[in-house]
This record gives structure tokens, C-alpha cells and sequence, in this order.
């Protein structure tokens, strides 16, 4: 069943997906992510593909459940099954470190994520389109 991909289900699915960051473990990245979903965690980054390879990452990425982080979202645009999210977090309290993101997100027809895509900045670290530093 197809379900539509509005402001509202894409609002539920990033509350979700922070309730999944602070979670012990990635069980909760299977009602996120497709089986077979890609994830690049920036635009010119191999993307990671498969449920199983984002579980990793995800472990890897984060400090743990117990991290201690604000983040807030604002949702751009929808349009069919893609989504843009403006997103800002802060590391820490008090803060020490922050960035901002802009998510494309691409939803399968159950709402699950097949397609995530980052595009971060980093206060302090201007990056050329090859990632190299400017």
C-alpha cells in the first residue's frame, strides 16, 4: 500500500529517526531505512548501501546512546516521494560542536527510507567539491 509522503509523515519519520540515534543498538533503522536503502553522508561520498552497511555506520558514527545532542529540523520541500530537511545540531552542553545539514531523503512506497543523502557544514571547515580543504 502506498502511503503518501506529506509534511506530516515526513515530520514522523525524522522524530523517528532521533528517537533511533538516541536508542541503544540500530534496531529501530528497519522500520527507517529499506533493505536495500543507500546512505551518503555527503554528496561526493561513496554511498553506503544495505540495511546492514548503515548499521555499521550508524555505530560507528555516533558515541552511543548517552550522547548528548540537540538537533532541530525544518522541513523545505516535499515533493512526490522526495523530501528536503534543513537540519542543525549541537554536540554537547554546553555546546562544542555543531554543524548544519541539508537530508535528501527519498521514500519508498511504505514510507521507509531508500535513499538518504547529507549535505554537511561545518563551521570552520570550508571544503572544496573534492573534499579537499579550500
Amino acid at each position: 500500500m502506498r502511503q503518501v509522503i506529506d509534511r506530516e509523515s515526513v515530520g514522523q519519520w525524522l522524530a523517528r529517526y532521533e528517537t533511533a540515534w538516541r536508542a541503544p543498538g540500530t534496531d529501530g533503522l528497519a522500520a527507517l531505512f529499506t533493505s536495500d536503502a543507500v546512505y551518503s553522508q555527503s554528496p561526493y561520498a561513496q554511498p553506503i548501501a544495505g540495511l546492514d552497511a548503515i548499521r555499521r555506520m550508524w555505530e560507528e558514527e555516533r558515541e552511543g546512546p548517552d550522547e548528548v545532542f540537540t538537533a532541530t529540523a525544518d522541513i523545505i520541500a516535499v515533493d512526490g516521494p522526495t523530501a528536503v530537511v534543513r537540519v542543525e545540531v549541537h554536540y554537547g552542553d554546553p555546546p562544542v560542536q555543531e554543524y548544519r545539514d541539508l537530508w535528501v531523503i527519498r521514500f519508498a512506497d511504505d514510507a521507509r527510507c531508500t535513499s538518504f543523502e547529507e549535505w554537511p557544514y561545518w563551521p570552520g571547515h570550508s571544503y572544496t567539491a573534492d573534499g579537499d580543504p579550500a
